[in-house]
């Protein structure tokens, strides 16, 4: 992605598990979360307080952030919200140290891959009470963002967003070459890839190396039916059958003559920003770029390729760090409930609100996120396993390069890297306390 906001990227992920190690050295590894935030009674009535907000939204996302804390401020005369915006790779890197140090924000939101890892180092607290008292339930979410923020039996982060992979394709290509409809399963891709190429469109889908083709990976997996990692024990489980079998296809968009060999880290995207290409898979972070560049393009849930719909996902989530002070910590839970209840604002970032009232309320109507929200029930995310960023980098992201680079076969990359996961999910298992 060519704005970094809407996800960590490999420096992110690699910086914050180098950083959470370095605590751990320090701070007696496997203690745990403690303490927990005071009682949320739905209103701020102590005194006035500045609260430094914690997050990563640099690109196109940051104006309608910005927008909401204003709006926030403006309602609140004993609360101030100042926003500490940062680069994800920053934004891991520093907050585990910040909080141990006492110098960490009040208040902050990342990504829900992170949760689990902050958690078990006792850099946030639980807001299993703050949930309560917002009368938030599953009911409003989705089984897999929901379950997916709690860790040890407790809640760390309240629900924001869903962002997930998406298809776009150049409606004008596709209009050139007789396609009427979004494809929407492995034999209808395979037929409109055929029919761009006929229409003198030589190579219509880019198949990357490297970001976001991992996440492919991941949600070709899910369609195959396997899981990329065990949640009862340290083990990798992305070598199955199901993983092969989506590497392998992914691998084919090469030997077939869709794609070049060698396509660099983004590279895919920008071919399609500037219509070299017909149909590209990234995340929905991408639309408001898109739609600024003036490109003829649509969106849709990204096809079937496996057995049964699937696709990567991730969320933002609210989150409070470990800290002492009383009126803030109280402080930020009120500004925690506003952005929830106001998260159809966000709307407008392209992302897709996490709360169903909040999508029923129609504030997605004609957005171009909307064909993709539809899919909500089919987006999965990575299991609450501390430290599985790291893990990822190290291990998959390097499995599905190979195997896409015809380095090595997709059984042979998925099975030396999910040997070197498994010992990597061991270490981190003592280290950051099981």
């Amino acid at each position: 992605m060519s704005n970094p906001q809407a996800r960590p990227r490999r420096l992110a992920v690699a910086a914050g598990a180098a950083a959470l190690l370095m605590i751990t050295g320090c701070s007696g590894g496997g203690a745990g979360p403690q303490g927990a935030a005071p009682e949320f009674t739905g209103e701020y009535t102590g005194p006035e307080v500045t609260l430094s907000y914690w997050n990563g939204f640099t690109g196109g996302d940051g104006p309608f952030m910005q927008q909401m804390v204003d709006e926030f401020n403006a309602e609140h005369d004993n609360i101030t919200v100042e926003s500490n915006t940062m680069q994800w790779a920053d934004f891991y890197q520093r907050l585990p140290a910040a909080v141990t140090a006492g110098e960490g924000p009040d208040v902050g939101v990342m990504h829900l891959d992170q949760l689990a890892t902050m958690a078990a180092r006792n850099v946030i607290l639980p807001l299993d009470d703050l949930a309560g008292g917002l009368e938030l339930t599953e009911d409003d979410f989705t089984e897999e963002v929901w379950d997916a923020a709690i860790y040890n039996d407790q809640r760390y982060g309240i629900p924001l967003d869903v962002h997930s992979l998406a298809m776009y394709y150049n409606t004008e290509h596709f209009a050139a070459a007789g396609i009427t409809e979004a494809p929407t399963d492995e034999a209808s891709f395979a037929d409109a890839l055929a029919k761009l190429k006929a229409a003198g469109y030589e190579q219509p889908f880019w198949m990357p190396s490297l970001w976001p083709a991992h996440l492919m990976e991941l949600s070709l997996l899910w369609q195959f039916g396997g899981e990329p990692y065990s949640l009862d024990s340290p083990e990798a489980t992305f070598d199955s059958e199901a993983g092969v079998q989506g590497l392998t296809w992914m691998r084919s968009m090469v030997d077939e003559g869709y794609s070049p060999s060698d396509v660099a880290a983004d590279s895919q995207y920008i071919a399609f920003k500037n219509g070299e290409t017909s149909i590209t898979w990234d995340g929905i972070w991408q639309i408001n770029d898109l739609t600024d560049s003036g490109l003829p393009f649509a969106a849709a849930p990204i096809p079937t390729i496996g057995d049964e719909p699937a696709v990567w996902a991730n969320s933002h989530h609210f989150f409070l760090p470990r800290q002492d002070d009383e009126d803030k910590l109280a402080a930020a839970q009120v500004f925690i409930a506003w952005m929830s209840e106001h998260s159809g604002d966000w709307a407008g970032s392209g992302l897709i609100p996490a709360r169903l009232s909040v999508r029923d309320s129609g504030v997605l109507d004609g957005m171009v996120q909307q064909t993709i929200a539809e899919q909500i029930d089919n987006m999965r995310f990575l299991p609450p396993i501390p430290g599985i960023g790291s893990v990822q980098v190290e291990t998959l992201e390097i499995a599905v390069s190979s195997a896409v680079l015809g380095q090595q076969t997709p059984e042979e990359a998925l099975s030396s890297a999910a040997d070197e996961a498994a010992e990597l999910m061991e270490e981190n298992e003592a280290a950051f306390g099981g």
